[in-house]
């Protein structure tokens, strides 16, 4: 049944396709073995599936249990979509668990005789049975709904409770320890009529009626009453004294009035007006309360800035650690206070608690202020030594801005891979999501990280969002790493971008992030693909803030190569010529002229026998990495084709070359039966220039002589034959994990489309090409010519 859904749900799904058990059984199978060793370290997290198949079912032969997730997590709206899902879908193996059989044998015995009827007995036991299937899986649920839960007006304050100082710089949005009786309340509301009082009295009105309890403060901004009282406030509200009024602004808090209310416009003028007569722990109050109120308040956070820049000896440590809170919510960054962070997070570096640390990283990160490396070394060095005291969430905080830094602390990644895989089942979806993206940004390659994330990733998926879904297969295909459970992960997830297609025409980067994941790992669910190349989704792609045309051109081009059966939409070719063009500019300005690519090429060039020989390009555009090209005839001998220079094409009907046997078979076969390069490196030959050759004869290989004809030229742009075209591959570090020799996604789709296009891909790795770009000549030229004319690379093509 799950199998024709399945294929019902993706009919036209390349790669992945329906999955039966055997499937899942040969995929697990088929795990490498570090994989196998890692499923015992006590990192590994468990599926969410398993927790259902630990219930054993004492049945008859032919009872089933019906199963609704949906059921058991009322007002959550993932819930309600998985529980549409797998509604249809009968749960019908046996569970196997402890409690349930001590449950079946507390049945007291009796006789034969006083035995019910069996009908009534196995009535009775299936009852119990379906209490206490619906008792465990409630209670799984509920801690699986706690986990995930995340306020993000809550969660960025836990600092605060860390440090008594807090409580005159925050504002407490928990419950009031006391309550006013709703009598109460309706009395001091019956006493505003007359709008007497003074401005004392009026803020102890506030303040009493922010604890009613939560029923009646829900209805109290409606009730007319309450608005008259917030009318006697406006009139007088330059009467107030500053604490008076910052009562008011925290009974406003509890009271929960609305960010656009009249009562709240008075009062930021107000404070405005007078904020430079106040203290800084009251401005920083002020703000706290603004956040809380969910309002935005620029003029008032310029001011408060100013006021701190001014007085900023003065700051103690929770006041600074406060302000910078306030700058993350605001995302504001005021470009004069960057020095003066960083100097104070240098001086108190030691005495911030760990989640002051999370609380500085990710006001720093909401707030696009960027620090020093040096200064994120420095963070990144304390949380590497007190990592597992730390919480999960300010541990985030700091990958975040670890990754918005580009620092690469290698022992904190370290420590990273040790703790984190254990703590992955019990941290939100998101929390995850911005642990997988700092790996992937960051080009570091955990496999137990990894397989954790996708180990508990299919039973958390209806948790995410668009974004989550798309930064999870962007991670995973930057990264190349396909998990051990590779076809629940990619499906759960697959299905979840069903889900959230809607918002895709709000966030369309969001599903061209999703698409480009799975492209690197092969992947290419075409009804999304189509989707995403119709003109009306491309349409919103060219109104967003991001620049997507890269993202749109390499999912075009990618379906174009490796989707040979796909029949949707496609980019139109005048935009793809466009974004061609877009391509090419950028890569004369940035890519071409790269030191180690020039030096290449004009190696090649004079190896080889010119520019005619050797073609700096980008074969593949959407990749926006260049290829050096190279073509050589099935006999070993180079064919020029690169005709763009009209002079050097007519320069190159005069010249002539023969090539002896005893060339070609060290052209073929290499000298003394394929020598390695540091061997070939003093036979390496040097152009006729350097030899005193005044003719400057093109000399292939480094091996011939003056005088002798080259085979008849091939006509330039088309492929002959009897030709081997090489895709020769100069990359830099960026191209791989840190410090690995593992291509990124992006690189490993490259190769895979210049090889299915017919080319023989050569690669000319940096750990090898970058410490000879400081060697002779000699050196290098040898080196590429083993490349070019390796005798397996000729044998292969």
């Amino acid at each position: 049944m799950a199998t024709v859904l399945m294929c019902r749900r993706f009919p036209r799904l390349s790669r992945v396709t329906a999955f039966s058990t055997t499937a899942k059984r040969k995929a697990e199978r088929g795990s490498s073995r570090s994989r196998k060793e890692k499923q015992d370290k006590p990192g590994a997290a468990s599926t969410g599936t398993e927790s259902g198949a630990t219930i054993q079912l004492l049945k008859p032969q032919d009872y089933r249990v019906l199963y609704n997730p949906a059921a058991y997590a009322k007002g959550r709206a993932g819930s309600q979509q998985r529980g549409v899902r797998d509604s249809s879908q009968a749960l019908g193996d046996t569970f196997t668990s402890p409690g349930t059989a001590q449950a079946a044998q507390t049945f007291p015995t009796a006789p034969s005789q006083a035995l019910p009827p069996l009908r009534n007995a196995k009535s009775n036991s299936n009852t119990l049975l379906k209490h206490t299937i619906l008792a465990t899986l409630y209670k799984e649920e509920a801690e699986k709904e706690k986990w995930e839960v995340h306020d993000s007006k809550e969660d960025p304050r836990v600092f605060q409770k860390g440090r008594p100082e807090y409580r005159s710089l925050s504002c407490e949005s928990a419950e009031p320890a006391l309550t006013l009786p709703a009598e109460e309340g309706d009395s001091i509301l019956q006493n505003v009529a007359t709008c007497e009082g003074s401005p004392g009295i009026l803020s102890d009105y506030f303040c009493k009626l922010s604890h009613l309890p939560a029923e009646q403060r829900a209805v109290l901004v409606s009730d007319p009453r309450f608005s008259a009282l917030c009318h006697c406030a406006v009139t007088a509200i330059r009467q107030f004294s500053t604490p008076d009024l910052i009562q008011v602004l925290k009974a406003c808090v509890s009271l929960a009035i609305p960010a656009s209310h009249p009562l709240l416009d008075a009062c930021e003028a107000e404070f405005c007006r007078r904020a430079w007569d106040m203290e800084l722990e009251q401005l920083l109050l002020v703000a706290d309360c603004w956040r809380c109120l969910e309002r935005a308040v620029p003029s008032y956070l310029g001011i408060l800035f100013s006021y701190a820049n001014l007085h900023w000896k003065d700051l103690t440590l929770p006041q600074f650690v406060q302000l910078l809170y306030i700058i993350g919510e605001g995302r504001r960054s005021p470009a004069d206070l960057a020095q003066k962070v960083e100097s104070t997070i240098l001086r108190h570096l030691d005495a911030f608690t760990l989640e002051e640390l999370g609380a500085i990283c990710l006001g720093l990160f909401k707030s696009l202020s960027g620090i020093s490396d040096h200064i994120m070394r420095r963070i990144a060095d304390r949380v590497a030594l007190q990592m597992e005291d730390m919480s999960t969430y300010a541990l985030v905080n700091v990958l975040k801005m670890l990754r918005y830094t580009r620092v690469d602390h290698l022992p904190l990644m370290r420590e990273l891979g040790r703790v984190i895989p254990a703590r992955i089942p019990t941290t939100n979806i998101q929390g995850i999501m911005h642990i997988t993206l700092a790996y992937s940004s960051l080009h570091f390659f955990d496999e137990d990280v990894l397989a954790a994330v996708a180990t508990s990733l299919p039973s958390k998926v209806s948790y995410c969002r668009s974004k989550d879904a798309a930064k999870f297969l962007w991670s995973f295909g930057c990264l190349d790493y396909e998990p051990p459970n590779e076809e629940e992960f990619y499906t759960s997830l697959i299905k979840q971008l069903h889900a959230k297609l809607h918002e895709f025409r709000k966030f369309p980067e969001h599903l061209l992030t999703a698409l480009l994941g799975l492209a690197f790992v092969k992947r290419f669910p075409e009804e999304l693909i189509d989707f995403a190349l119709r003109e009306e989704f491309v349409q919103k792609t060219r109104g967003s803030k991001y620049d997507l045309y890269k993202d749109l051109f390499t999912l075009g081009k990618s379906v174009e190569i490796e989707c040979t059966t796909y029949q949707g939409s496609r980019l139109p070719p005048q935009l793809c010529q466009e974004f061609t063009e877009m391509a090419l500019s950028f890569a004369e300005q940035e890519i071409y002229v790269r030191p180690e690519i020039v030096e290449a090429t004009c190696l090649l060039e004079s190896m080889l026998g010119g520019p005619e020989y050797v073609k700096n390009h980008m074969i593949l555009p959407h990749t926006r990495t260049s290829d050096l090209e190279v073509r050589l005839a099935t006999d070993g001998h180079p064919i020029p084709f690169n005709f763009k220079d009209p002079v050097a094409a007519k320069k190159l009907k005069d010249l002539g070359v023969s090539l002896t046997d005893d060339l070609m078979s060290q052209l073929i076969k290499g000298r003394a039966h394929s020598q390695s390069p540091v061997e070939v490196e003093n036979e390496a030959g040097i152009p006729g220039q350097e030899r005193g050759d005044a003719a400057g004869t093109p000399c292939l290989g480094g091996a011939l002589t003056a005088g002798a004809k080259p085979q008849a030229v091939p006509k330039a742009g088309h492929w002959q034959p009897q030709e081997v075209r090489l895709a020769l591959q100069v990359s830099n570090r960026n191209h791989f994990c840190y410090a690995s020799k593992r291509l990124l996604g992006l690189h490993c789709l490259k190769r895979r489309q210049l090889r299915l296009l017919g080319y023989v891909v050569v690669e000319i790795p940096f750990w090898e090409w970058f410490p000879l770009l400081k060697r002779t000549r000699s050196e290098k030229l040898s080196y590429l010519h083993y490349k070019v004319f390796s005798p397996a690379l000729l044998t292969r093509a």
